[in-house]
This record gives C-alpha cells, structure tokens and sequence, in this order.
C-alpha cells in the first residue's frame, strides 16, 4: 500500500498522458479532463522544478550562459564525468580556447594533453573534429536547431537538447541519468531504461513536461534535481516539494527505480610496462588507431591474462631486443578503472645504450621535458609523477 497522505496525492502515467489522482490539493489539477488541462498538469510539474531550481542550483560557470560554444563545450566534458571533475577541464579550456575558431586550429596533440586525466578520450578527439566542422561548414556559427545539432560529430540526442534549449531556447528535453531517474521515481515507470521501448516511452514523457516559457531553466532544473535532490542512493524525499505526489515514495520504490537490466561486464586486464631510458631519454610509442587510448603516448607494453611472472617477462623482452635485459627498478602495483575494464599495471624500469639499436619497433626517445608535453593516459601520468618528474 502507498504511504498514507493528508492530501492523497499521487502522479500517475495514464494513458499515455500525465494524469494524477488528488483530493483537493491547491494548485493541482486532477486528471480526466481536457488536453489543456493536462497541459496545465504539465505546467505545474514544469513550474515546481523551476522554482526548486532557482532556489537550489550551484553557481557553476555555464549556468545561464548563452554562448552555444560554451554549452556544448561543458556538455561534452561533463559526459560520464562528475561536475567536480568536470569543472577545472572546462575552465581550461575555455582559457585556452576561447572561442569555437581556436579550439579548431588547435593541433589534435595539444587538445588531447589538455584533455590528459579526464578519460574517454574519444570525446577530446570527437570534440577537435566538431569544432573544426562548426567552422568550415557553419562559418563558426552553431546551428539553433535540435536535428541540424544532432549532424555534428560526437553530439547525440541529450546535447543536442542540452544547447538546443540552453542557447536557443528550444523546448526539447533532455533525457540523462538524473532525468530517467526522476521521471521513473515521481511517475512510477518501470520501463528499463536501457531498453529502445524504455527510451521512447522516456523520451515522450519528458517531451511532455517540459516547460515551453523556460525550456532551459526547466532541462537544466530537473537534472540538478536528479543530481542533488533525487540522488541515486539516499534521496531527500523528506525534503522534496514532488514527495505527496511521488509514486516512488509513496510505495517505497525508490531503490527499485529507475529500472536498468542490462549490466556492464567488466574485463580485468594485467599490463607490464616497460620503462626503457638510457639515463637522457625515455622510450615511448603512439597509441594507434582504434585503440582506446588513440593518441596517446605510453611505454613498451606487455599484456598477460593473469599476474605476469617477472622472470617470464625479461626472458621474453631480452629475445626481442636481442641483448641480456637488467631491471634497475620495479614498480608496486597501479590500479587503474575504465568503465568497462580494470586494469592492474607495474613498470619495469630498464637502462639501455643510447641510440639503443634494439628498441622496439614504434619506440622513440624523448627527454622528460618533451614527454611533459606529449598527452598520456591517466596510468602513465601517474606513474610518472610518482618515479620520474
């Protein structure tokens, strides 16, 4: 049974419509009556998180900025990334590439080191490529439209949204994880949302919603809600203006819902790395293409399914290069976490001749001062840290 309420209110989904049942609540209209009084509906679901948004929104550095460069930029950063992670990437950025016309002269290099710690490096790469489109194509201007948006390399259906409402005030909704998790808990949907059924009936509901005075205030109110209000674990329900009318609080739902099946299978990798220096240099290599790492730099890598044995290893590094291998310095192990692998490195330091004739192929030197410079993945940056800046 759902909890008892002095009001007995609860928002439903019926019908396809937003609907709700209520026993005299002021402000709230019951349902069963004419389109425009479920658009009214609508409106007051819109204007409660609007007013919750401008009581309690952060004070982040594209809120209310118009600037469609900047929403996007901040858009493509805070992907899979956390705002107090996000925030000293994008303000990088946007010193050192102001407007959408620098970041696009910029060489790949140079954005994939200001990208260096931040992870899912496609993004820094699809971001170099957009901008230059934007440029070349759009004569530096974004365009204003949620389907014209969409053509752009790396921007799916939530930015598109995101810069079509935030930019231009258009009234398409955004649909992220704050959002399904929202939706799914005031309004009791238990579609999965990793499924395509999931994603339309999610897709229609938010397009319902959403306010069509302030489309931005409103997208960018219900996902603060979701990340402050509406957390994953441990929501504020005791302090949520929705909770009367909420279906996951009315029935205790609030750890089942949002419904996700679909699990993510981790693959648990065991790397050895190997440090080769002739006391100036540092031998690295270029990630090649279609690698997770493209583009980035690291050292000589060998892959083991389990825990590599050490001896195994300098027997099978000293047959590549031809000469007897001597380890200076091991490593304790590094623990490294990508969504969808974990890896467990250790780096093997070796000192070699200089000009060593017996580098691996793709093996060139730098000094400490280049590799600085050069972008790496978040492992080889801490290790470095660690044992060699």
């Amino acid at each position: 049974m759902p909890k008892a309420s002095s009001q007995g209110v609860l928002w439903t989904v019926g019908e396809g419509l937003l609907s709700q049942r209520s026993k005299g609540l002021p402000g709230w209209i019951p349902s069963g009556r004419s389109g425009s009084v479920l658009n009214l509906e609508a409106k007051v679901f819109a204007g409660q998180v609007i007013k919750w948004y401008h009581f309690h929104r952060r004070d982040l550095p594209w809120r209310g900025v118009k600037d469609p460069y900047k929403i996007w930029l901040s858009e493509i950063i805070l992907q899979q990334t956390k705002v107090v992670q996000g925030l000293p990437y994008y303000e990088k950025f946007v010193k050192r590439f102001p407007t959408v016309f620098d970041l696009a002269r910029a060489s790949e290099q140079e954005v994939l080191r200001l990208w260096q710690g931040l992870g899912y490096y496609s993004r820094a790469r699809n971001l170099h490529a957009c901008a230059q489109i934007v440029v070349n194509e759009y004569q530096g201007q974004f365009p204003d439209t949620y389907q014209e948006l969409l053509k752009l390399k790396g921007v799916g259906k939530y930015t598109a949204a995101a810069i079509a409402s935030f930019a231009f005030n258009r009234p398409d909704a955004v649909l992220d994880g704050n959002v399904y998790r929202v939706l799914s808990r005031v309004f009791g949907i238990e579609e999965d949302i990793a499924s395509t059924r999931g994603a339309r009936v999610f897709g229609e509901q938010a397009n319902r919603l959403i306010s069509r005075e302030e489309p931005a205030d409103y997208n960018q109110g219900i996902m603060e809600f979701g990340a402050i209000q509406c957390t994953p674990v441990n929501p504020s329900c005791g302090l949520c203006p929705l909770s009367e009318g909420c279906y996951a609080y009315n029935y205790n739902a609030q750890a089942r819902l949002p419904v996700k099946s679909k699990k993510v299978k981790i693959r648990t990798r065991h790397f050895a790395y190997w440090v080769l220096t002739d006391g100036e240099h540092y031998y690295m290599k270029e990630r090649g293409a279609k690698d997770v790492w493209q583009g980035l730099y690291d050292f000589y890598l060998m892959e083991r399914p389990d825990r590599p044995d050490t001896e195994e290893l300098v027997t099978e590094l000293a047959r590549l290069a031809e000469e007897p291998i001597l380890i200076s310095d091991e490593s304790a192990e590094y623990k490294h976490i990508l969504t969808h692998q974990r890896i467990f490195a250790k780096f093997y330091r070796v000192v070699v001749q200089q000009g060593w004739p017996g580098k691996p192929e793709g093996m060139q030197p730098y000094t400490v001062e280049e590799i600085k410079s050069l972008p790496k993945p978040k492992l080889i940056q801490n290790y470095l840290e660690d044992a060699v800046f």
